[in-house]
């Protein structure tokens, strides 16, 4: 994956599409039986975990699109949900495209998923999104008007951010709350909602239980300078007060702060600053152990 931007062309992809906007048909139809079988596999232990982890927004925004353990979903009915709730839709694309690309999907309300699936072998990780990772783990989010208002400004912010030579310090923000963002709950507690954990099987558990990872109170700057993993679990996760806290940093003006946190020094992703509001001090010992990634 791409660690600039997240999103740029990964190794390995095939050719540029015919489409400058790199969108493919689905072709719903040419899911095999086993295609089918793994997205049966990977939604039915997912739906089963997640109550009590991901966040009520997410488990109702599941529940709300034609998604099942049935079959992959098809993207048109997907899309008869989503646009009349927050005027997004789904796009297919082959694989990871280019930054420039991605962001002008998002500015414009267009979510681009991976058509292909994961192989019965790959179960567990697979280094680029395929169409379960992006539609389970992204759109039931993209239900949520706040997020959906997010995402849209993400875009935009992302296209500017690429003509500043900025677009690492954004990807950060990306990467701690869309991918991998955690909520503290009206109950108490931590919830997630980050797309990257939500189709995780093992990151669900490892976010939220284990004694690892520190667990930091979200703050934009630190985040902006804050580097992540992605080949393995994170070593800090990120904790929002609110969903609502994503509107504002929807409306916030990143030109000055990316002047202000270049000048700094990035931080490692096991980083901890005194002016941390800390949730839970991580051990660390995942990366201690060095053990690889199940």
């Amino acid at each position: 994956m791409n660690t600039t931007g997240l999103h740029g062309l990964a190794a390995g992809v095939v050719g540029r599409p015919e489409t400058t906007d790199w969108t493919v048909p689905q072709r719903w139809a040419d899911y095999t039986a086993e295609d089918h079988a793994v997205w049966r596999t990977l939604f039915e232990r997912q739906t089963a975990l997640l109550p009590g982890r991901a966040c009520p927004e997410f488990v109702t925004g599941m529940r709300s699109l034609p998604m099942s353990a049935n079959s992959i979903p098809d993207f048109d009915a997907l899309n008869e949900a989503l646009l009349p709730r927050t005027g997004w839709r789904v796009v297919a694309v082959p694989g990871l495209v280019p930054d420039e690309v991605f962001f002008e999907h998002l500015a414009n309300r267009r979510f681009p998923a991976g058509r292909f699936i994961r192989r019965a072998e790959q179960l567990d990780y697979l280094q680029e999104p395929d169409v379960f990772q992006d539609v389970f783990g992204h759109v039931p989010m993209l239900m949520h008007p706040v997020m959906a208002d997010f995402i849209q400004a993400y875009g935009v912010g992302g296209l500017k951010a690429q003509r500043l030579g900025a677009l690492p310090l954004l990807a950060r923000v990306y990467w701690y709350t869309v991918e991998f963002g955690l909520v503290r709950h009206s109950a108490g507690g931590l919830r997630l909602f980050g797309a990257g954990i939500a189709s995780s099987r093992t990151e669900s558990v490892f976010c939220l239980d284990d004694a690892s990872p520190h667990r930091i109170g979200f703050d934009l700057q630190r985040v902006m300078r804050t580097n992540y993993r992605i080949d393995d679990f994170q070593q800090s996760y990120f904790v929002l007060e609110s969903l609502d806290d994503l509107l504002h940093l929807a409306e916030v003006d990143f030109e000055p702060l990316y002047a202000q946190v270049g000048q700094q020094a990035a931080l490692s992703p096991d980083a901890l600053l005194l002016s941390d509001r800390l949730w839970h001090r991580g051990n660390q010992s995942h990366r201690c152990q060095g053990r690889a990634m199940p």
